[in-house]
């Protein structure tokens, strides 16, 4: 498994601590950014993840800024993206099974390291239901 991971600023402290995470387990990590604290615009790194997932160079993505919103919805402007906001286990489960989100976003700011290892690790352990659902996403890559 190969993830393309990437944040602003706001977040950096975060992927950095996931990427490493991931690291240890032995996953592939594609690191887009940003690689410091330094203030940089997210709708730039949002689209080097969401370019990775489009060309296949990676299975999933992680993106992270403040609260999340901002990388959310820069990526979720590409087709065929499927960009998920997800503050709990929970919330990744049902991103990956029902919606077959294809990026993981974090709040960098809104999160500790410890919860975003949970979620990390049930939105990658997740498979898509299918089904009923693979309706809904055709119906919203239609738009």
């Amino acid at each position: 498994m190969k993830i393309a991971i990437a944040s602003d600023h706001a977040a950096f402290e975060l992927k950095e601590k996931v990427k490493n995470y991931l690291l240890g387990k032995g996953i592939e990590v594609e690191d887009h950014g940003t690689y410091s604290e330094e203030s940089v615009d997210y709708p730039d790194y949002a689209k080097k993840v969401v370019q990775s997932i489009l060309s296949n160079e990676a299975d999933f993505g992680i993106l992270l800024c403040g609260t999340g919103l901002g990388m959310s919805i820069a990526a979720n402007r590409y087709r065929g993206i499927r960009a998920a906001l997800c503050l709990f286990p929970d919330m990744a489960r049902l991103a990956r099974s029902h919606n077959n989100a294809n990026i993981l976003v974090l709040p960098g700011r809104l999160i500790g390291a410890e919860l975003a290892f949970w979620i990390v690790d049930t939105f990658l352990s997740t498979p898509f239901d299918g089904g009923r659902h693979e309706r809904r996403i055709r119906k919203i890559d239609e738009v």
